[in-house]
């Protein structure tokens, strides 16, 4: 088994970002949009979180990214004090304990930059994910009940929350 770094995410990594993110978005389970924005998009998202220091981290095997975990900061004052995550991790890089230490190290760098809270939406049937959330501290805290369809199937939408100090 190749090492597995973690890095802050890196303008160089947005091409592969973008490809992870296609890829798990078109698992059509996880995510809640059904391929990747156009790779400009992608770009101008990465871009904004490095310029306005909204943490990214990546995981990279081999140099391709593999997984990602971000917490973008709410933009409205009232709510400055909150962020929401989102991640993913590629099929084959599964079950390796990668999603926690990617989503340790973005959490981590949440705290350093002053979050109070971290909101998250998961998918009711995404057991794995809805676990390691719960390891690392976030609470369930309301359900959407049919709170996306894909492919004519609704799916609940579980509402969890973090609180930094």
């Amino acid at each position: 088994m190749e090492p597995i770094g973690i890095e802050p995410i890196r303008e160089a990594h947005v091409e592969g970002f973008h490809a992870a993110l296609d890829t798990v978005a078109r698992e059509r389970r996880y995510l809640s949009f059904l391929e990747a924005p156009p790779l400009e998009g992608t770009r101008d998202f990465v871009q904004d979180n490095i310029r306005n220091g909204h943490p990214q981290f990546v995981a990279l095997a081999e140099g391709r990214v593999v997984g990602w975990c971000d917490i973008r900061r709410h933009p409205r004052e009232v709510h400055a004090h909150r962020g929401t995550l989102g991640m993913g991790i590629i099929p084959g890089y599964r079950e390796r304990g990668l999603g926690r230490r990617l989503i340790t190290a973005t959490i981590d760098a949440a705290r350093a930059q002053g979050l109070h809270r971290i909101d998250l939406d998961v998918h009711a049937d995404n057991l794995r994910a809805r676990a390691l959330y719960e390891k690392v501290g976030f609470v369930e805290e309301g359900i959407a009940r049919d709170g996306v369809r894909i492919d004519g199937r609704f799916i609940d939408v579980v509402q969890m929350g973090l609180l930094l100090s």
